[in-house]
């Protein structure tokens, strides 16, 4: 599978409990909600922005965002295990950051990771993104102004 066939969908009935079954490696269990909470909080958020990554036509991944201001907030991203080391997350960080943009609004886009989490740190930092510290809650923020991928 080529990353150019790397896309984002909503996510539906139809796929739901696709997205539900993604796994992360046992490693990173702890750096990211399951997408089953992720998706319970998005039906009572009305600022999340739910998202399927989908390799072709297989769902491969899962992120969320928040872009209601004009900061965009990634909080939710995660390639199923199975499909890890494949350049799809890079793909799909591509195409987010491209969706994102596309609503015209956003000048920012910050993202949180846990500091022990090192291929979130390389691959956010790949894509331009900029570490400022640790929020509240010890989660690595960093940003990238909209425009400077």
């Amino acid at each position: 599978m080529k990353t150019a066939e790397i896309h984002l969908v909503a996510v539906t009935e139809a796929n739901r409990a696709l997205v539900e079954a993604l796994k992360l490696a046992p490693g990173q269990m702890d750096f990211v909600a399951s997408n089953a909470d992720s998706l319970a909080e998005a039906e009572t958020d009305e600022d999340a922005r739910p998202r399927v990554v989908m390799a072709g036509d297989r769902v491969v991944g899962f992120l969320m965002y928040d872009a209601s201001e004009d900061v965009a907030l990634i909080y939710r991203f995660m390639i199923d295990r199975a499909h890890q080391g494949k350049g799809y997350g890079k793909a799909a960080l591509r195409e987010v950051l491209g969706e994102i943009a596309s609503l015209g609004h956003v000048r920012q886009v910050s993202i949180g990771y846990e500091q022990e989490n090192e291929a979130a740190r390389q691959l956010y930092g790949a894509a331009g993104f900029v570490e400022q510290g640790l929020d509240e809650d010890g989660e690595m923020i960093a940003v990238m102004p909209v425009g400077d991928r």
